[in-house]
């Protein structure tokens, strides 16, 4: 591990030595382009009079070029120096210098001019005086009648782009007078333009500015390769000495002008302390003026400390007295407020909470003392006890010495002797051992030295480790075993390390920050220096972001405001500064400070609002929040931010939330529907919904069928199949679905609520997958879609249920047409739809140009359902298409009404003997071969594969196929709308051997049927049994004898002179052997047979009247339908009533009823 990270560090330190010397080489290479051309400028080398004649000197090509002057940039440096080299510009230099002066020139731009006028100057000599005296204009404003008006700002950034540029012209020699430069600075800093603060603040940069690239005028020093370039150009010592006295005079004056306005600041911050003490908040007046001084303040220290950074200086020190802001020290005015003691609300939600806020472990009964907070001052009391002893082991050794006896006489001499002996053979004895000694000392010393850093080492790689684990602790649990750890590397170096790690989180990892100020609350309690370090670097960083007024970096913003939040409910950092923090966001509450001020509510507000001593003046700052919401014309979002915010810190009063109690077999139903409704599970919910009660569960089964948008948007085809199997067992509980539909639709219509926009489109999409399981008919869809777009219009309340900006309708029909459009694409169904495409391209046109996400659906759905139409792009356009529609459609009405009253002329030959033939054509669904023939347009025919999609297992629904009408092809399927079926009959080619062998095998079968029938048992006729045809086959006398009628059944009626009748004359049919006879024989009329009889007839002939009417009622809408629906839309009534609506619901109902009879259980959708 520790191999690897030595290779990273060496890789790393390569690329930083590769990037080094790559910036040193651009450095030279620019020094020495500087120096070349400054050489050339200094000694410029002129082209003569013939050879400036000899360019272009038109007056059109030299404007030209002059126009392009007042554009200089990077970008066109190359081809207006070209430019400059291909004219003439002996004529207008002039006109140049002004150009150049009034370019408007940034930063990046100050090389490119620069080697513009080098050029001009190598060319022309007039031209480096007139630049010079162009470009001191600009901070001469008395002699520049053009710039009394300019704006301020645009005048600063004006001088300064020209200081620079008139230091780069002298550095590279077009500007040879340094004086120049004495002026301008003597100009910025002379004391008049104090009086003006803010023109104090514009010199202060520009002279910021000029003290860093013009580091040579100050004599200041200079490092690098840049110093032999400078050296060069030529400034005098006594120059540099009134360039150094006039920028310390002005640095002094400053700082004693940011003196008094800090002494300002501070007793303004006083007296609105105690007003805020006495009264609870400031007034409008007090607050805008505080605000204003402390801009203004702030303004002035960082230009003046920008300053002395260009002049390597210190910058002013401020003394310090604890109001760096308004209200850091009157908590105590609101300690006494409590809001209600009788029944104060909790500070914390929960206990889990308050544990984690509350309860810090306590790091004395897990890690040693001396490694906590006091381990350096044990070092010290330990030093100091060693030095004591020492000095008494000392004090002890001298007195021991000076206790000799003095003794006299030979032994004192003796002893001399021998002791001088003895001390000769110490001292070589010593020496010898205290060369080994020092030996020693010397590895031991190399030994702890090597131990001391392998140690050191590891104490670093090991906090490493730890920093690197910091991210990933999200749990209380691993916050505290990483507070213990770190205890056993603690240091004043990994300090500052882990204060710093702690600092930079991760600004979109917001959910470290609790768990970080429970690291710091933690180790509070023993390391002072990090909670007091650690808020002061958010206190900075918070004043930095909050006077920088740019609108970037909100995440920064919001991971600074929310851990000072984090650390002031583990009471880290006080309420003072988190109040004055809010204030400041409230006193511009504009952009990101309404969302720092919402975000620093949504984390500490509620505890500050619920804590005794801050209740009342958290209370007052909501109520500032509320009035700023109220009198700010704030966005959506944000002023839902600040309800949000406010009503988390007091949430408004009001009882309980009752949950509503539900039976048992609700839930179930809920459950099955809501919950275990899936593909796979459909069949088994339908069978559970059938064993319900149906009676008891009927109304809540078809309420939780309604609330498919509160379910998943994907699973409302389910719902429609649910309810078409449903229909196959109940089927008043389809109709009722449907009709619920319907009306929901048309109620989402009438409210245009936007809070419902997701409902209606699920309803929508539910309507279409209804028509997809056959529940409705295609006229409904139409029906729906032309009531989406035209309800509601030519009406007063247009403006409201559908604004000209609103395209929520046109998405409603893109919604229903994704669902079900697609079986659109045959028959008369397919022509409706066109039309209404049309129409639909009106509607959207009328609204104007959709946005980006509508268009895109409405390119999807063309692409998909009629990709070949034409889509057009302007309202006239598609009025000329409808126009023509219409004509088209009013035209085949004519054809089709001569054709009718023609055939209404034939329509008597079609009855026979007061009985309509409509039923031998109509049971079987077919039409004559004529009137097929005739209507073979607009008819619908049964899809020639309907035998293979029944052996699909698709329903079938009598003539009626699933996918539409084919009002163009003999194949297509039929309309479910239209209850008149016309077949167009092919014609056939029959082979003649084909057809004999046909009609022998036809002969055989009936010859064995006559056979099996002569063997049968004659039993008793039926009642109604089939009269032969031979009965009717004879004379008119038969039929009208003596003036009696014969009906149908062949009775005959016998009348009198009254008209009433008395015997009822009937043939009764009788065989003889193998040949039938009728025989006629007289019956009173007042008999049962014959009153049976009649009666049997008169509901017969009733049945076949209704028969006929419904026939032709269904006919003359098929035609209203297919002709008239270019005028729908303009036609249609929004009020129209709801009560048919239902009731034509209904009658689809039923149709399906019958469909689903041979349904076989199975429940598909349409198939292409």
């Amino acid at each position: 591990m520790d191999h690897h990270h030595q290779e990273e560090e060496s890789h790393s330190e390569k690329q930083d030595d590769e990037e080094a010397l790559a910036r040193l080489e651009e450095i030279k290479k620019s020094i020495e382009a500087k120096m070349a051309l400054r050489q050339n400028n200094l000694n410029p080398q002129r082209p003569d009079t013939a050879y400036l004649r000899s360019l272009d000197s038109s007056i059109k090509r030299n404007t030209a070029v002059i126009k392009k002057l007042k554009q200089i940039n990077e970008e066109q440096r190359e081809g207006l120096m070209d430019d400059l080299r291909s004219v003439n510009l002996s004529k207008f230099v002039s006109e140049a210098v002004t150009a150049i002066c009034e370019a408007k020139l940034k930063s990046s731009d100050i090389q490119a001019a620069v080697q513009i006028c080098s050029l001009l100057h190598q060319r022309y000599k007039e031209f480096s005086p007139s630049l010079t005296q162009g470009l001191l204009k600009v901070f001469l404003p008395g002699k520049s009648a053009d710039d009394l008006d300019a704006d301020r700002n645009s005048k600063a950034m004006k001088k300064r782009s020209t200081l620079k540029l008139l230091v780069e012209l002298y550095y590279v020699g077009v500007i040879e007078d340094s004086n120049i430069f004495i002026n301008v600075i003597k100009d910025l800093t002379s004391a008049e333009h104090m009086k003006d603060r803010d023109t104090t603040q514009t010199n202060l940069t520009l002279l910021a500015g000029f003290a860093r690239q013009g580091r040579v005028f100050l004599g200041l020093p200079i490092s690098g390769q840049d110093e032999d370039f400078f050296k060069g150009l030529g400034v005098t010592a006594e120059q540099k000495k009134n360039f150094k006295k006039a920028f310390n005079t002005y640095y002094d004056a400053l700082a004693e002008l940011l003196q008094s306005e800090h002494k300002s600041l501070q007793q303004m911050e006083k007296e609105n302390s105690k007003l805020v003490n006495a009264k609870g908040e400031l007034s409008e007046d007090s607050a805008s003026s505080y605000e204003k001084l402390r801009k203004s303040y702030d303004h002035l220290y960082r230009n003046i400390s920008s300053l002395a950074e260009a002049l390597d200086m210190q910058p002013p020190v401020m003394p310090e007295d604890g109001t760096t802001r308004l209200t850091v020290g009157d908590e105590a005015s609101s300690s006494g407020a409590v809001k209600d003691t009788s029944a104060p609300e909790p500070v914390w939600d929960d206990e889990e909470t308050k544990t984690f806020y509350e309860c810090l472990p306590d790091l004395r009964a897990f890690v040693p003392a001396v490694l906590l907070g006091d381990v350096e001052s044990s070092k010290i009391k330990d030093k100091s006890s060693e030095s004591s002893s020492e000095v008494v082991e000392s004090q002890q050794t001298a007195e021991d010495t000076t206790e000799f006896p003095a003794d006299s006489g030979s032994m004192a001499d003796v002893s001399t002797i021998e002791q001088a002996k003895e001390k000769d053979e110490v001292d070589k004895e010593k020496a010898k051992d205290a060369k080994k000694e020092k030996g020693k000392e010397k590895d031991s010393d190399k030994k702890l030295e090597k131990e001391k850093e392998k140690g050191k080492s590891l104490d670093v790689a090991n906090f490493e480790r730890l920093l690197q684990r910091l991210p990933g602790c999200v749990s209380r649990d691993l916050i505290d075993q990483l507070t213990v750890e770190y205890c056993y590397l603690n240091s004043k170096t990994n300090r500052k390390k882990l204060v710093k790690a702690l600092f930079n989180v991760p600004r979109t990892s917001l959910e470290l920050l609790a768990y970080y100020s429970r690291m710091v609350a933690t180790l509070a309690t023993c390391m002072k220096d990090i909670p007091s370090t650690l808020v002061q670097m958010l206190e900075d960083e918070f004043n930095y972001l909050v006077h920088k007024k740019d609108q970037m970096n909100i995440e920064s913003k919001i991971r600074n405001i929310r851990f000072i939040g984090e650390l002031c409910k583990f009471k880290i950092v006080p309420s003072g500064l988190v109040f004055s923090c809010l204030k400041a966001c409230l006193d511009d509450f504009t952009h990101h400070n309404i969302d720092v001020a919402c975000n620093l509510l949504e984390t500490c507000g509620r505890f500050l609002y619920r804590s005794p001593e801050t209740t009342l003046r958290m209370t007052n700052m909501l109520d500032i929040l509320m009035r700023l919401k109220n009198v700010k014309n704030l966005d959506p979002r944000q002023s839902t931010l600040v309800e949000n915010a406010y009503y988390l810190c007091k949430p408004p009063e009001r009882s309980a939330r009752i949950s509503k109690v539900r039976p048992p077999l609700h839930q179930y139903i809920r459950k099955l529907l809501f919950s275990d409704l899936d593909k796979d599970s459909i069949t088994n919910v339908l069978k559970q919904l059938r064993k319900l009660p149906w009676s008891e569960c009927e109304q809540f089964i078809l309420k939780c069928f309604m609330k498919v948008h509160k379910g998943k948007y994907g699973q409302i085809h389910l719902i429609a199949s649910l309810t078409s199997g449903l229909s196959r067992h109940h089927e008043e509980f389809a109709v009722a679905v449907v009709d619920e539909v319907l009306e929901e639709i048309r109620v989402g219509l009438e409210l245009n609520e936007y809070g419902a926009q997701q409902k209606r489109l699920a309803h929508l999409r539910f309507l279409g997958e209804l028509y997809n399981y056959e529940q409705v008919d295609s006229s409904v869809i139409f029906e729906t879609l032309y009531l989406t777009l035209s309800y509601g219009h030519g009406t007063s309340e247009q403006e409201v249920l559908d604004p000209p900006e609103d395209f929520f309708r046109v998405r409603m029909v893109i919604i229903l047409l994704e669902t079900c459009g697609h079986y659109f694409d045959r028959g008369s169904s397919k022509k409706r739809l066109d039309q209404f495409l049309i129409h639909f391209q009106r509607y959207i046109l009328s609204k104007g140009h959709p946005p980006l996400d509508i268009e895109f659906d409405l390119q999807d759905l063309f692409a998909n359902l009629r990709p070949n139409m034409t889509r057009y792009t302007t309202i006239d356009e598609v009025n000329a298409a409808i126009l023509q529609l219409e004509e088209r459609q009013h035209a085949s009405a004519a054809d089709k009404g001569s054709v009718e009253r023609h055939s209404d002329t034939k329509r008597p030959g079609m009855f026979s003997n007061g009985k309509s033939t409509l039923k031998d054509t109509g049971e079987n669904g077919e039409a004559p071969k004529e009137e097929s023939d005739s209507d073979s347009g607009s008819g619908s025919a049964v899809r020639d594969g309907q035998n293979e999609e029944l052996e699909d297992g698709n329903h079938e629904r009598g003539s009626e196929s699933e996918d539409g009408d084919d009002y163009d092809d003999a194949v297509g399927p039929g309309s479910d709308d239209d209850n008149e079926f016309r077949v167009r009959q092919k014609v056939v080619t029959v082979d003649p051997e084909e057809q004999a062998e046909f009609d022998q095998e036809l002969k055989a079968l009936l010859q064995e049927s006559i056979e099996q029938r002569k063997l049968e048992l004659r039993g008793r006729p039926a009642l109604n049994m089939t009269i032969p045809m031979s009965v009717f086959e004879g004379s008119g006398k038969d039929h009208h004898h003596f003036g009696r009628v014969t009906g149908d059944n062949g009775e005959e009626v016998l009348d009198d002179e009254n008209g009433e009748p008395r015997e009822v004359q009937v043939k009764v049919l009788v065989k003889r052997g193998n040949k039938q006879q009728t025989k006629q024989m007289l019956i009173p009329s007042d008999c049962s047979l014959v009153q049976s009889t009649k009666q049997k007839e008169a509901a017969d002939l009733e049945e076949k009247q209704d028969i006929k009417r419904l026939v032709l009622e269904y006919n003359e809408r098929d035609e209203e339908e297919a002709n008239g629906l270019g005028t729908q839309a303009s036609n249609w009534t929004p009020a129209g009533s709801r009560g048919n609506t239902r009731g034509y619901t209904g009658g689809v109902s039923r149709h399906r009823f019958v469909y689903h009879q041979g349904g076989g259980g199975s429940y598909h959708s349409r198939r292409k």
